[in-house]
């Protein structure tokens, strides 16, 4: 039986519906507006404190202010104020260094330098094919002073920066070795770092070494891996101890040869969404691997760990990993400078994320003397076991 409803009844219905709708809509209008207030309230307040505080300086510092110096201060505050530790800002002449560094190369002397308890920089590491290792200075040195000004009435850091300079300028270190001085004048010039060494272990174990992971990484990393099992390697160890992490591009070229076809690894970002950072096309190689890690071993030099491990190509050898397991997004800004900022958490698409928690070993290993190195040696005794099954 049709019940027809009336027109009144019709009407009625829909003015009812439209004032729901009106309603709902109203209140979500209203929610976004309180919300919004509240953000400007909580800006104002901010910018209020800050122009307050600006104000007091200016009337009452004693010394001179550098107006650059100070934005930058601001700025790295305002990211320090994240409590994120690896979220940072950086000046123009800081990104350009990250930049230089995240590409391999650098312009230089080729030195790794540490304070020493003299006051003076002591030398801690000399890169090969460097202007410092064709000098005939060696580890453990001492600069006493360069372009004559004396290390001793400067910061370290202050005295660090003396040494670098432009590609093709010329630099005077005083270099005291057993109590004498000796003057060395060294030309900068481009340098590639070295982040992958490798060598032939027993005749049939391809030992690889990956220091960190730069844009050069892959083309040495690929060149070793190449070489090694042309040489007939039979099974390979990676040792990614005191391994940071790096550019996340380089990692994907690493294990590209080395996994099976297919999405490896994501990054999860705050809204919700997912972005896949690694992906392996159908070339893979067969053959036992291990892993050697420690606390160092972070971010992604963790990921690749993780990569082997999860996707059956490795087991782990040494101690639980850093934990590392968030990736940084970074924005270059109109005046040169720039953020590094956390944007997302990374893992496989096996595993969960390893952030804070870092990956525990297959096999625990403490290296408990300096004259052995237990970690290498249980590394080569489960590849050789590995291999054996």
């Amino acid at each position: 039986m049709n019940k027809k409803i009336s027109l009144g009844l019709a009407i009625s219905l829909v003015a009812v519906a439209i004032a729901i709708t009106f309603i709902l809509t109203s209140f979500f209008t209203l929610q976004s507006f309180n919300k919004k207030i509240v953000d400007v309230n909580e800006k104002s307040r901010k910018y209020s404190a800050l122009q307050s505080l600006d104000t007091y300086v200016r009337d009452n510092y004693y010394g001179d202010i550098d107006e650059s110096d100070l934005n930058s201060g601001i700025l790295k505050g305002y990211i320090s104020g994240l409590d994120d530790k690896y979220s940072r800002y950086l000046t123009e002449d800081e990104y350009l260094s990250e930049l230089s560094d995240n590409s391999g190369e650098l312009i230089g002397l080729g030195l790794t330098l540490a304070e020493d308890e003299s006051g003076y920089i002591r030398i801690a590491e000399i890169l090969e094919n460097s202007p410092a290792n064709e000098s005939g200075i060696q580890q453990g040195d001492i600069i006493t002073s360069i372009d004559g000004l004396d290390v001793k009435e400067v910061e370290f850091s202050e005295a660090v920066d003396a040494i670098r300079g432009t590609e093709g300028s010329s630099i005077t270190l005083a270099i005291r070795r057993n109590g004498v001085d000796k003057d060395y004048t060294f030309t900068r010039r481009s340098i590639e770092v070295k982040t992958v060494t490798g060598e032939m272990l027993n005749g049939y174990i391809g030992y690889i070494k990956i220091s960190s992971f730069k844009d050069n990484t892959p083309e040495q990393f690929i060149d070793t891996l190449e070489r090694l099992t042309a040489n007939g390697a039979e099974s390979l160890v990676f040792d990614l101890r005191d391994n940071g992490g790096g550019v996340v591009p380089a990692l994907e070229e690493c294990l590209d040869p080395l996994l099976p076809e297919g999405v490896i690894a994501t990054a999860e970002y705050k809204d919700g969404s997912s972005e896949t950072i690694i992906y392996s096309d159908d070339t893979e190689l067969d053959l036992p691997m291990v892993v050697i890690v420690n606390e160092n071993t972070a971010s992604a030099a963790e990921l690749f760990a993780a990569s082997l491990r999860d996707f059956g190509k490795a087991q782990l050898v040494g101690v639980k990993t850093y934990g590392k397991g968030v990736m940084q997004q970074t924005t270059e800004f109109d005046d040169g400078s720039a953020v590094v900022l956390t944007v997302a958490e990374i893992k496989t698409t096996v595993s969960e994320c390893y952030n804070e928690i870092g990956l525990t070993p297959d096999y625990p290993v403490e290296n408990e003397d300096d004259e052995f190195d237990a970690q290498y040696a249980t590394a080569l005794e489960v590849v050789q076991m590995l291999k054996d099954q």
